[in-house]
């Protein structure tokens, strides 16, 4: 049996093409990345370690010993969810909604559409997370590490990742359903996105049907779903959790260390300076070419915010002091990394806007057949995608504080072990056997973050030897290194 797939405007009929390895790799993240998360989120605990004691014994592993280790819901299964958490999650979105409608903002246009239009944003990101930063922080000088909204994001943290995890799966079957009512020639500018049309349900519905999904709520007005969950609730949830890991130290050990502060404030850093230069947003492949759909929901709403904050939430349990040199080192890291991002995405941007630019008289480039030019010096001229170089290399120093992790908890009123960090409840933390294998979880994300640009590397090499043919690959041959001069 089949059916009539409908195709985005200016798109003409073919073959599909994949991304992800297709249907069955669609299928494979939608249904194993959200396990995943709960898995990491259990082996690495406050209760018996990082990971799990039992978890370095596979061979005599007891699944009853296992639970008790992790915490598994004393109900089972039901125990992961709570209408309590989700009602609150649920407020926390429109409390998110309320701010995007009442505070000052910025209104722009998109860039032009398959169809000619243009659609307006309205940018004040970065006004609604330092308005939320301002109240946290209020609550916090007036009440301490005791603030609720800490104390309930700590203790209730399985159920809010469980209610942001609902929210993804029901956010992009809703636009997936309702991108069947987009006809062409509409006067709201909908329109599909090119790769989300392939016929494939599971595909579809994971990459993304429609290319930029609106809703219209009374008193909030219209929300461009895609852009306002890329900016808004998951990138504050991101910010509010290390919050809520830091008072959590403070409550298991009455003060609160300079690794911890280090990351919470540089990932902070890395959120508003996204916030603050939302309207860059706009020329991104997400906006201009990505469907919403699971991948985004999925990445918005839970892996950016469940999965980036894991080192502050090893760190509430296992602190560690840096000291001034460490300090140093990881800040010169991250600021080698930001200096190469920053820089050579500037000089790639001022190319493009003006390649007359007398200060850019230096650089070498190659005309194309396409009618455009291509950067083989300055930055350029090191690797194809140098900037990816400087991200990857920002990933470091957010899991370098957590040292060479992982952490056995002995309860309290066991004997006095050398080297132990001691709890306020009396608990003591050591190393122990589990030394070294909590870099699983502590580093996941520079492992996660370098798969990643790799495969937006190879993603942008398919579009250009598309677009410029036997040019680009004239240009590999002159620019050899994809990411990391030498390297790769």
């Amino acid at each position: 049996m089949s059916s009539k797939v409908q195709q985005p405007i200016g798109v003409s009929r073919k073959k599909p093409e994949y991304e992800f390895f297709g249907p069955p790799g669609a299928a494979l993240i939608s249904f194993v990345l959200p396990p995943l998360v709960y898995a990491i989120t259990f082996a690495c605990n406050d209760l018996s370690g990082c990971p799990a004691p039992s978890l370095l014994h596979p061979k005599n592993l007891d699944l009853n010993v296992l639970k008790r280790e992790v915490g598994w819901p004393q109900n089972g299964w039901p125990g992961l969810f709570s209408w309590e958490a989700t009602g609150w999650t649920l407020a926390f979105y429109l409390f998110n909604a309320i701010l995007y409608r009442i505070l000052p903002a910025t209104e722009t246009e998109g860039t032009v559409l398959r169809s000619g239009g243009r659609l307006k944003y309205r940018f004040n990101a970065f006004s609604t997370t330092m308005f939320c930063i301002v109240a946290a922080a209020a609550g916090t000088i007036a009440q301490g590490a005791e603030f609720p909204l800490w104390t309930y994001i700590t203790d209730n943290y399985v159920q809010i990742l469980t209610a942001n995890t609902l929210i993804a799966y029901a956010l992009a079957t809703f636009v997936y359903v309702r991108s069947f009512s987009v006809k062409p020639g509409n006067p709201e500018n909908r329109e599909l996105a090119a790769g989300g049309v392939t016929g494939n349900m599971i595909y579809d519905w994971y990459i993304g049907r429609e290319l930029n999904p609106r809703v219209t709520l009374p008193f909030i007005g219209e929300i461009d779903i895609k852009e306002w969950m890329e900016l808004r609730p998951g990138m504050l949830t991101y910010i509010l959790l290390n919050g809520a890991f830091i008072a959590k130290q403070y409550r298991n050990y009455g003060y609160v260390t300079d690794s911890i502060v280090f990351v919470a404030v540089v990932q902070t850093l890395y959120v508003l300076d996204g916030q603050y230069m939302e309207p860059a947003i706009m020329t991104t492949m997400d906006i201009t070419t990505d469907g919403f759909g699971f991948m985004l929901s999925f990445g918005d709403l839970v892996w950016v915010p469940f999965i980036y904050t894991q080192q502050t939430r090893y760190l509430a349990t296992h602190p560690q002091t840096l000291g001034p040199l460490g300090l140093a080192g990881v800040g010169a890291l991250l600021v080698l990394g930001f200096a190469i991002f920053r820089l050579s995405n500037s000089q790639k941007n001022d190319f493009r806007t003006n390649p007359n630019d007398p200060k850019l008289a230096h650089l070498k480039y190659m005309p194309t057949k396409a009618g455009t030019r291509l950067l083989i010096s300055g930055w350029w001229g090191i690797a194809r995608h140098i900037n990816y170089f400087g991200d990857w290399l920002q990933a470091w120093p957010y899991s370098l504080p957590t040292g060479l992790a992982g952490y056995t908890i002995l309860s309290a009123g066991s004997a006095a072990v050398d080297g132990a960090t001691r709890m306020l409840d009396g608990r003591q933390v050591i190393p122990g056997e589990a030394k070294g294998w909590g870099i699983i979880f502590t580093y996941f994300y520079v492992l996660y973050f370098a798969i990643l640009l790799i495969h937006r590397d190879r993603r942008d090499d398919e579009k250009c030897a598309k677009k410029y043919g036997e040019d680009w690959e004239k240009y590999k041959k002159t620019v050899r290194w994809r990411i990391i001069p030498y390297i790769y």
